[in-house]
């Protein structure tokens, strides 16, 4: 018998048939004998609709009630999904956040987990339960108000549950049949992979990847939880993320795979780029100019500095952020013109991502030139370029993104014979 923690998305709970499909899945994992924990999001697209309900009654909601308002979607599913399990004849216990012992920091809107005291989850599990947690959420022990997790926040509850109750595996459900070399919406060839690392999960995730959360595999990678993605919507067996030392389910002791080369590609339509034009070239003006993006709360991605014009001593630095970061940083820099002496500032929304990862690209050579070739002959312009040891990443034209991704695709070997399913439509 093992321990196993569930988590389903908006899009495997989104209406009453949803939730009773899921909870078969859970009681037949139940059945087979297993202990079971299940972290549960808000119905559907219940999250946005509350966000843009708020919006309606307050311009600038408190950030206290905003999280009192969105940990509302996920209360909602569990008691439903709880309902349904009990009326196939089996216990179930829902409880919220709080009540499963998710303690947080203060930051309302996108809180981090310091501390998980399940002790009400390890009793009604001793008990014979089955345990349903409203993911997203938790509690604050200074201010004792409930705070959400932001974006991805049931994963990373789910994560956290089972390092903390040292769970054998926790299964992440998705409406896509695991992890893939690339977004199947974009590329419907893509193939699914059999298994990836959590270095190369990171990297993906960071880098547009929606179907795992970054924070989540973190999570995991730190506390050593095994991932297995999968479907809510078919039985096959997903993508198990494993981290140092872990051995992939399907081989055999003993058994060691060779890394691919590239495991996939991701792509990312939510970044901006801001180019600061005439920056005077001496030492110290790119920390005062990251200093001041860095307070207005941006969160740079790429950086890159042009060669200086011997006539004027000047240069051009560029950085991506994410969009709604944009504005808050172009009016800080703005504010700061005088004292810094730049010239001017230009935005542009219009870009795309497009970013190479695969633990094998440490031993391999040859893998940025074929990215280069299959771009140029896709008749793409790169326009900045940055890379990691296990990454190599590009932005270009944002309308050039999909068709960019499916030529690099297709160079790297990845595309599948047959085009990948997504049961739901929306990869959660």
């Amino acid at each position: 018998m093992a321990l196993i923690v569930q988590k389903y998305g908006g899009s495997s709970v989104a209406d009453a048939e949803s939730i009773k499909r899921v909870a078969k899945r859970i009681v037949d994992t139940r059945r087979a004998g297993h202990d079971v924990v299940v972290a549960v999001s808000a119905m559907g697209d219940t999250t946005d609709e509350l966000l843009d309900l708020a919006a309606e009654v307050a311009p600038i909601p408190a950030p206290r009630e905003m999280d009192m308002l969105l940990s509302s979607g996920e209360r909602i599913s569990m008691a439903l999904l709880a309902m349904a399990i009990h009326s196939m004849g089996f216990e179930a216990r829902s409880y919220t956040g709080p009540q499963a012992g998710m303690r947080t920091d203060d930051k309302y809107g996108s809180a981090r987990i310091v501390e998980v005291n399940p002790k009400r989850v390890r009793e009604a599990l001793d008990e014979g339960a089955i345990v349903i947690v409203a993911g997203f959420q938790g509690l604050n022990d200074d201010t004792q108000d409930i705070t959400t997790l932001g974006r991805g926040g049931s994963d990373t509850t789910a994560v956290a549950l089972a390092a903390a109750l040292k769970a054998d595996v926790c299964e992440i459900y998705s409406d896509v049949d695991g992890i893939f070399t690339a977004d199947p919406r974009v590329i419907p060839k893509a193939r699914k992979l059999d298994h990836v690392s959590s270095e190369e999960m990171l990297e993906l995730a960071a880098n547009g990847a929606k179907v795992l959360y970054i924070r989540a595999v973190e999570y995991a990678r730190r506390h050593g939880v095994l991932i297995h993605a999968r479907s809510s919507f078919s039985a096959a067996e997903g993508t198990y993320v494993l981290g140092r030392g872990m051995l992939n389910p399907r081989e055999s002791e003993g058994e060691v795979m060779e890394e691919p080369i590239v495991a996939g590609v991701a792509t990312d339509l939510s970044q901006a780029k801001i180019t600061i034009i005439g920056v005077p070239d001496v030492p110290g003006k790119a920390a005062e100019i990251f200093q001041i993006v860095a307070k207005s709360g941006a969160n740079v991605d790429m950086i890159v500095q042009n060669v200086s014009a011997a006539a004027t001593g000047r240069t051009d630095i560029s950085f991506t952020l994410p969009k709604a970061d944009a504005s808050a940083a172009l009016k800080a820099l703005a504010g700061e013109q005088a004292d810094i002496g730049f010239e001017s500032l230009v935005h542009d929304d219009q870009i795309g991502k497009l970013s190479v990862v695969g633990a094998g690209m440490r031993t391999h050579s040859g893998v940025s030139a074929k990215l280069f070739e299959a771009l140029s002959i896709a008749g793409v312009n790169i326009e900045m370029i940055s890379t990691s040891e296990i990454r190599i990443s590009v932005v270009l034209r944002g309308d050039e993104l999909a068709d960019a991704a499916r030529a690099v695709h297709t160079a790297y070997g990845l595309d599948n014979e047959i085009e990948a399913t997504v049961h739901a439509g929306t990869g959660r």
